[in-house]
């Protein structure tokens, strides 16, 4: 009885899938056939062709496009588990969108990075992994100088927590700015530094300089006690903190300095931190300070036509009628 075949692969095929996988490595984001024809110019057209097909039904590469482009990249093993049963372009849809991280991307610019010139197809490819809970929609409240970000969604991860300018931060609820919240901490970051005020110049009255230090407080300081009250539902952060305190600069009612890192009175270190402290205004305020606009924290996305806008702010239209 004749002993069974073994199937033998043939040598040049085995070194051009390591070289090819080598690339990939190099080239986190894709290698060309280009590419690989000039990394092994001794090999053939049909060479490659079987390799590529190989590392590709293993799953060790994946296709995607770039432009007119083919690309040819190492899988992730998560992802390949994620899109199982997938074809190649709900691939592709899919992992731009995991490019896109927790910023998220709109239709337009998968359809570029895609090449779908067909929007129902890219359409259904979206609903489709919508479906499967692999990536999910969110409306943006972020206004660009030439777009208009408010008014579409933009597609991320299932799983990721979008970022704050796409969602706007603690300053937002569904989409709608929390005016009335951002007011309640104005009002007790800049009370917390009045008392701060007060409290220096009981303690410290024959020392000038000792009293003046003792009344700055850090972000940190007023983002405390903030936290203590219990009046905000969301966590803040101190660069949100820090984003209400400039409101209260702009208003004329605190001051910024800076002091270097340690103690009260400390010169060493190179290091500086911020502090502030509540001052009585010499003047009246300007006329563009009173105005909701002067007070506003996200007076930078404001726009025409935007989600944030003069002609919806209630605020503007109270403002005008008083």
């Amino acid at each position: 009885m004749a002993a069974p075949m073994v199937k033998q692969e043939p040598a040049e095929e085995i070194d051009i899938e390591s070289k090819i996988i080598e690339l990939c490595s190099q080239n986190p984001k894709g290698i060309s056939d280009e590419v690989i024809k000039q990394s092994v110019p001794q090999c053939d057209i049909q060479q490659r062709v079987t390799a590529v097909n190989r590392l590709l039904s293993t799953n060790r590469l994946e296709l995607l496009k770039s432009g007119s482009k083919l690309l040819y990249r190492l899988k992730d093993p998560e992802a390949a588990k994620e899109v199982k049963g997938a074809d190649t372009e709900e691939k592709v849809v899919f992992q731009i969108i995991k490019d896109a991280q927790n910023k998220g991307i709109w239709t337009r610019e998968i359809r570029m990075k895609s090449n779908l010139k067909n929007i129902q197809v890219l359409n259904k490819i979206l609903k489709n992994l919508e479906s499967k809970k692999l990536i999910k929609a969110v409306k943006s409240v972020n206004v660009s100088s030439m777009s208009q970000a408010s008014k579409r969604k933009v597609y991320m991860l299932y799983n990721l927590e979008p970022d704050q300018s796409v969602t706007g931060g603690p300053w937002y609820s569904a989409s709608e700015f929390e005016s009335e919240f951002v007011e309640i901490l104005n009002a007790q970051a800049h009370k917390f530094l009045q008392q701060r005020a007060i409290d220096a110049q009981k303690v410290y009255v024959d020392e000038p300089w000792t009293r003046l230090q003792a009344s700055y407080a850090t972000a940190e300081d007023v983002l405390k006690y903030i936290t203590n009250l219990g009046i905000s539902k969301v966590n803040l952060s101190l660069k949100d903190m820090e984003a209400i305190l400039d409101t209260l600069i702009y208003d004329g009612k605190i001051e910024l300095s800076a002091r270097t890192a340690g103690s009260v009175g400390s010169t060493s270190g190179d290091s500086s931190i911020k502090i502030y402290r509540a001052v009585k205004t010499l003047s009246d305020t300007s006329a563009f300070v009173r105005t909701p606009c002067g007070v506003c924290p996200v007076i930078s996305r404001c726009t025409v036509d935007g989600l944030i806008s003069p002609k919806t702010c209630i605020y503007m239209k109270d403002w005008l009628d008083f």
